[in-house]
């Protein structure tokens, strides 16, 4: 499991530019089965996703392809862990 943090690198005018291209990737990854959740940071200074996925190498390749990635507009920190305990609804989910 890994937590993406993603810090604005540019002013939220270029945000907004690219935000449906980077929602629509987002939605693309939750039908995937690999975003679990995600939402900007508050204040709004980037955001946070959280990724369901067994390999950092395929989540590194995936996120070159969020538009925010591509031109520039943000920097990723990626924090990856071992889920040892989850809510009910996640059992399913997390432990797959």
């Amino acid at each position: 499991m890994f937590i993406v943090s993603i810090t604005y690198h540019t002013n939220l005018s270029q945000v907004e530019e690219a935000l449906q291209a980077h929602l629509n990737f987002l939605d693309d990854n939750y039908q995937a089965g690999h975003f679990l959740a995600s939402g900007p940071k508050v204040p709004r200074t980037g955001g946070i996703i959280l990724v369901n996925m067994q390999s950092r190498d395929e989540l590194h390749i995936l996120l070159e392809n969020d538009p925010f990635y591509r031109e520039g507009i943000a920097v990723y920190e990626i924090t990856e862990f071992t889920v040892t305990k989850s809510a009910e609804c996640l059992k399913d989910i997390v432990s797959s």
